[in-house]
């Protein structure tokens, strides 16, 4: 129990898998932007309280 978030009402353990692929499989989020985009998704989920 202790992983489950509550609220007054509800209690969860919500779970998600994001995966992007491309068409060939090429790296096309690399250096300063690959960082920024793992900055922002940091962020956002800090934001709104997300365990990565």
């Amino acid at each position: 129990m202790q992983n489950y978030r509550k609220t007054s009402h509800s209690l969860y353990d919500c779970k998600y898998h994001i995966v992007r692929i491309t068409k060939y499989w090429k790296k096309i989020l690399t250096g300063i932007v690959a960082e920024r985009v793992r900055e922002l998704i940091r962020s956002i989920c800090k934001q709104y309280e997300v365990v990565l």
